[in-house]
Order: structure tokens, then sequence, then C-alpha cells
């Protein structure tokens, strides 16, 4: 049986500068094809390229990855600083109203970083454009030396709500996370819920309230070694289902993770 498929939203990109790529990293997709079960297919977020609608027919599911670029501040009625660094204006103008579509369609989605943003902003919810400059919070971004592992490694707890959704998938409320962002989450958008939160506050894991799909999606990177981690492994195992189950014509509701 053909495996379901997962869109893979990515970012714009310049090799050496210079030559123009659609760029996704490869753990996104060996997150989804060894530990969702499902087929990756990377999609290059431009509008001038694929439609909304075309997206919506051709994929079972969608991952929306992190990246250097941030979501443009006049998408939630702000203007541009130095701050607010690189944007993708195309990936806006993909990934936002996909979201809006996905949410009230009941197909499947895992926000990731950027994309956990980006689920806050598409339903009308604002950003920080800099979370270490908050008083009392920590710098959440990428380490900028060390290795691989180094970056990437667990740095701080996140904790869940007693009986929510993410407690009840993990099976504990709270886990180890690592943390690369940069921005983070100001106001909550209408039906966004807040499930966890860093010990210095900052939201870490969301979910959409009363949409008939799953829409769980985290601040943290959990496609590193998805398949080591038990968090991880479990958030990636749980999207792979719902995108099973899309494809077969039903939905899971987040609230039904179990």
């Amino acid at each position: 049986m053909a495996r379901p498929i997962v869109g893979i939203i990515g970012n714009h990109h310049l090799i050496n500068d210079s030559y123009e790529v659609h760029a996704g990293g490869a753990m996104n997709s060996e997150a989804v094809a060894q530990v969702a079960q499902a087929l990756p297919l990377l999609i290059p977020a431009d509008p001038n390229l694929v439609t909304v609608a075309e997206l919506l027919d051709v994929c079972d599911g969608f991952l929306f990855t992190g990246g250097r670029p941030n979501v443009h501040p006049e998408e939630y009625g702000e203007n541009p600083t130095e701050a607010h660094g690189a944007f993708d204006r195309c990936r806006d103008a993909i990934a936002l109203p996909l979201i809006r579509a996905l949410v009230e369609r009941g197909q499947p989605f895992l926000g990731v970083c950027r994309g956990f943003q980006e689920v806050n902003v598409a339903m009308g919810g604002t950003l920080y454009p800099e979370i270490r400059d908050l008083p009392g919070r920590m710098n959440h971004r990428m380490p900028p030396d060390g290795t691989l592992e180094e970056k990437f490694a667990l740095r701080h707890m996140v904790s869940f709500t007693p009986g929510g959704p993410f407690a009840r998938l993990f099976g504990a409320e709270k886990v180890m996370t690592n943390t690369l962002h940069g921005q983070g989450i100001k106001t909550a958008g209408s039906r966004i819920v807040i499930d966890g939160y860093a010990p210095d506050g900052t939201p870490e894991a969301l979910y959409v309230k009363d949409a008939p799909g799953f829409t769980l999606s985290v601040q943290w990177h959990p496609e590193y070694r998805a398949a080591c981690d038990p968090a991880s492994r479990a958030l990636f195992t749980a999207f792979g289902k719902a995108v099973r189950a899309w494809a077969r014509g039903e939905t899971v509701p987040v609230l039904q993770i179990a």
C-alpha cells in the first residue's frame, strides 16, 4: 500500500549567496519517512508555483518546518525592525492560508519552530521579535558554536497541562527539549491553546481548540533524531497515524490523542 504523502513546507534559500533553492532539512524528511511512516514531499512554498487548493488535494498532511526566515510582522499588524531578522514572504503567502484551510478541513499538520509561530499568526496571534531581550527570559537561540549534537542538545524542560493532549501523548507532564529559536508567541491567536511552557514562561506547545483534526505544534525541534528521543518519536508517530487516517477518509481530533 502506498504511503500517505506529507508535504514539507520549507524555505527559500541561497547557496553561495547566489543560487536560489527551495530548502528543507534532511532531518525533517527522515522524521516523516522513518517515524511518521509517510512519504516526504518537499513543497516549493511560493504562490507563483503552487496554490493552497492544489496542495490540499495532493497531500494528506503537512509539516511546517523551522528555518532562518521569520514570519513578516505585517502579517500580525506590526512594522518590521532589525530585530525581526530575515523574511520569506512567499512562504508566508502559502503557509498562513494553508494552515487556516487545514484547521477547518480537519486535515492533519504538525508545526515546528517557525511552523509553531505560523500557526499562531495564522489564527490571529502575534510574536515577540526577540525572546532573549524580554525581562526574565532565557536565550532560546541556537548556540553559535559547537557540533550539531551540541547545538541540538536538550537544554530546558517543557511543562504541559495535566491531562492535556501533550501530557497524554508523552505519558508525562514534563519533557526535556532542545531550543533553537529567537522569536516566540506574544499573544495567542483565536482558538490557540497554549499547552506547554518553558521554565521562563515562553510558550512551547499548542493546539487549535475545537479543530476537527490533528493540529499539535511545538516551538522546539523534535525532528532531530526523532526516532531516538521518546517525546519526538511519540509526536511524529501520532502525526503519522493522523495522516494515515486522513488518507482513509477519517479525522483524528487532538483531544482523542492518547
